[in-house]
């Protein structure tokens, strides 16, 4: 495991964004140039930091109004930034045209768009997925002479596809979350509730190299492990029983995702019996798109999420498998690509990580699921966990 995060990590990734954010952009502006439009609405705050360098904290979209939007025209940048942010955004997003927007949009909208450089835009992009239908309405209204067109996923098909700097953040990540976890085994015995057991695991992982929690630590025991989303409660952890934790790192905007399934004492034969069961389907999924780098030859999503989901029906529990065998992960924890049962067809694309996570939940009695991030790297025929943390049988307590 890599050591925490330096200064001078954080000054060279930092320089790396700034030299990729005028590539980030032509890509948008050319995507904007084929399908005919004059500018592009984005509200995502990923995508913000992306092609801004703006970043707002974990969650703080949810009050932070406009600020953070923005609008990509074809010579300028116009960043939305209360007086919150205001110098926030002057240091974070020096290339882009900060405006002060507070409540006001729809009454902004036009007067926005016109002073983009150039003829004003008449077909704009928005994020369909992420615009409600009241604030597209009222867009709409307020200046109708402009089409207002709805696009999806454009943003998110560039952040798949990972720069350098991007994978050593991810990376750098994994490293905080297997550290944490390996200081916590010893803590770990029949009494201690899973409450607790998750506030320990999330400050050593926030006193480790991390700026924050990818996302709320999960740490769930017994029949509470079958949930696949469980929150930690007040349950006493038991011998006998298996114990799962689902966490990850946050470390300059990049995200780990990891699950362990751990034995208390001494395993039952089922339990032991379901591990193996999804410790074979995640090797099924992973040495299929490595096969398939080695030949030289693409794999999808889709293909990567039936090898593993072959496991597990033929162990006799596909009915107790019912979300995707993986997702991309960078600066949103769930993102493209996806392997699932609802993904393409596409060739999963290179570089990029993604984690490969089967499970099996029997409601009421037990859940196991393994999760690791690998990335993806097909010019170098790379297929490699990031994830270093045991993935074989760990018994504690």
């Amino acid at each position: 495991m890599s050591a925490p995060p330096t200064a001078a990590d954080r000054a060279r990734w930092a320089e790396a964004d700034r030299v990729a954010r005028p590539r980030r952009l032509a890509r948008l502006r050319e995507r904007m140039a084929d399908a005919g439009l004059d500018a592009y609405y984005g509200v995502r705050p990923e995508h913000s930091r992306y092609l801004t360098g703006f970043a707002l904290g974990d969650g703080e979209d949810r009050v932070a109004g406009a600020s953070g939007q923005f609008i990509v025209g074809h010579d300028e940048v116009i960043l939305f930034a209360d007086s919150r942010y205001t110098e926030q955004a002057g240091r974070q997003a020096p290339a882009a045209r900060v405006e002060a927007v507070y409540g006001d949009l729809p009454e902004r909208w036009s007067s926005l768009l016109g002073s983009l450089g150039g003829r004003p835009p008449v077909r704009i992009a928005l994020e369909a997925s992420f615009v409600s239908q009241a604030s597209w309405s009222r867009l709409a209204a307020s200046s109708p002479g402009v089409e207002l067109v709805p696009v999806d996923g454009w943003l998110e098909a560039d952040r798949a596809t990972k720069e350098p700097a991007e994978l050593e953040r991810i990376a750098a990540a994994c490293a905080v979350a297997d550290r944490a976890l390996h200081g916590l085994l010893p803590e770990i015995r029949p009494g201690r509730t899973e409450r607790s057991l998750a506030l320990d695991l999330e400050w050593s992982i926030r006193t480790g190299g991390a700026d924050a929690l990818a996302f709320d630590v999960a740490c769930l025991s017994g029949p509470e492990a079958a949930l696949p989303h469980g929150s930690p409660g007040d349950r006493a952890i038991r011998p006998g029983e298996v114990l799962l934790f689902d966490f990850g790192a946050l470390v300059d905007g990049y995200r780990s995702d990891m699950t362990r399934t751990l034995f208390v004492g001494e395993p039952s034969a089922r339990d032991l019996t379901l591990y193996s069961v999804v410790a074979r389907a995640q090797a099924a999924a992973i040495d299929g798109i490595a096969e398939a780098v080695r030949e030289g030859q693409s794999i999808s999503g889709l293909a990567a999420d039936r090898l593993a989901r072959q496991v597990i029906e033929e162990a006799g529990h596909g009915d107790r498998f019912g979300h995707g065998t993986g997702h991309g992960i960078g600066l949103a924890t769930h993102e493209l690509p996806s392997l699932g049962r609802r993904a393409t067809d596409d060739p999963l694309p290179s570089p990029t990580v993604f984690s490969v996570e089967p499970g099996i939940y029997l409601p009421g009695e037990t859940g196991v699921r393994i999760e690791d991030l690998v990335v993806l790297d097909q010019a170098a025929s790379r297929v490699e966990f990031l994830t270093s943390f045991p993935r074989d049988v760990v018994r504690v307590g």
